[in-house]
């Protein structure tokens, strides 16, 4: 009999609370499928099974906190025989139970007769109370169940509340706190863990950083003629071209492309790149495209536009939060020109790319204007060197210059 468990989400995640329950005991299902919903700190994630079978048993109720590693359902093989009913024990005088320290409370919306209560995620409930947000109003605006996205949004929207980590100056008496406000040395639950992976980073990682200058004219020239040729849905963003580019790049260097576990360095033979992707509520979070190196550009596109819709809505699955090989961030549209970025363990390497601006640029004897990038790498010194590092961004280099080859 096989023990369905918690997965861990990232380093940083130590809990989650199962919001709901996809299957129910005598369900076939298969590796792959989706099982379960859990919420996070990075949101409502959509958790797979490892392995075929049938559910005999779910072990936890929704709503429930777990623990990373905590058995959540029993699934028997195909064939295996089911496990015997236990027959129950004789009923004991009721007695009053103590309140369950991981069931989250019940949402105290009022309730009219012949309507459907909403559904409102522990994490909202707890973020509505912090905020001030009154939860019935929301319910009304909100198809479907309410998620901390959704709460957090209408606290941006509320008169006399404040975004998260903000303060009118003269607004607020020492010592208290008005809805919307945090208190000096808190933060909410996703910077707490960016902020635990970024240290554990910065104290186990020995960085090394690399950067180059990238002519894209070539790149952005081709692409226009390549897009006019596409009908509007089948047209492809620079951002897909660049990386499906770093994909090729790692196939020629694929040193970057894996992780530093157990004191050694491990060389993924799979390419599943972590996009950073802003969410509308504030942060970043980087789900991975899966599979990369089957993928040609056009299916680069399809799957990146997917990852960020679904990431933006909170639909991630398990999968797309735990097998990042490598990190690629993208901050040229806020205007950066140069990205150094901060490994997140057990990777090796981030790629970070900037802004794509007009810039003096030497061909030969002549110098003209060109559309031109800066990419930077920073690298795990324990499981490459600097030489690696210059061999890949030469190779991106290069792949940018002749793009017909990214197709």
């Amino acid at each position: 009999m096989g023990v369905f468990k918690m997965p861990s989400l990232g380093a940083d995640m130590k809990s989650a609370v199962l919001m709901e329950w996809k299957v129910k005991p005598g369900d076939t299902v298969n590796k792959g499928d989706i099982i379960a919903e859990v919420e996070t700190s990075k949101g409502v994630i959509e958790i797979e099974v490892f392995e075929s079978g049938v559910v005999e048993k779910l072990l936890v109720e929704e709503e429930t906190e777990c623990e990373v590693g905590a058995p959540l359902a029993e699934i028997r093989a195909e064939g295996e025989a089911a496990a015997k009913p236990v027959p129950e024990p004789a009923p004991e005088p009721k007695k009053e139970k103590p309140k369950s320290r991981t069931k989250l409370p019940e949402s105290k919306l009022p309730e009219s007769p012949g309507t459907e209560r909403p559904r409102i995620s522990p994490a909202a409930r707890k973020r509505a109370l912090e905020l001030g947000v009154d939860l019935t109003a929301l319910a009304a605006t909100v198809k479907g169940e309410i998620h901390l996205e959704a709460v957090e949004a209408a606290a941006g929207k509320t008169p006399g509340t404040q975004t998260p980590g903000t303060q009118t100056p003269g607004t607020q008496t020492p010592g208290t706190q008005t809805p919307g406000t945090q208190t000096p040395g808190t933060a909410d639950p996703m910077r707490q863990a960016i902020a635990a992976a970024m240290s554990k980073s910065n104290a186990e990682i020995p960085h090394y950083y690399l950067s180059t200058s990238i002519n894209m004219t070539p790149a952005l020239k081709w692409l226009e003629a390549e897009n006019a040729k596409r009908s509007i849905k089948e047209r492809i963003l620079p951002a897909a071209l660049m990386i499906r580019a770093v994909v090729k790049a790692l196939q020629k260097v694929p040193e970057l492309n894996g992780f530093w576990t157990d004191g050694g360095h491990q060389v993924s033979p799979e390419i599943h790149p972590g996009i950073a992707i802003a969410l509308r509520s504030g942060g970043l979070i980087t789900p991975a495209l899966l599979d990369m190196q089957d993928k040609d550009l056009t299916a680069t596109m399809a799957n990146l536009g997917d990852l960020i819709t679904r990431t933006r809505a909170g639909k991630l699955r398990s999968t797309e939060l735990t097998k990042q090989t490598i990190t690629i961030t993208n901050l040229g549209d806020l205007g950066v020109e140069r990205v150094y970025g901060v490994i997140y363990p057990p990777q090796v390497a981030i790629v970070g790319l900037g802004r794509i601006m007009d810039a003096p640029w030497a061909e030969g004897d002549t110098l003209a204007v060109r559309k031109v990038m800066q990419a930077t790498l920073a690298g795990d010194h324990r499981a490459t060197d600097g030489r690696t590092g210059a061999l890949f961004l030469d190779t991106l280099n290069k792949l940018l210059q002749n793009p017909e080859g990214l197709l």
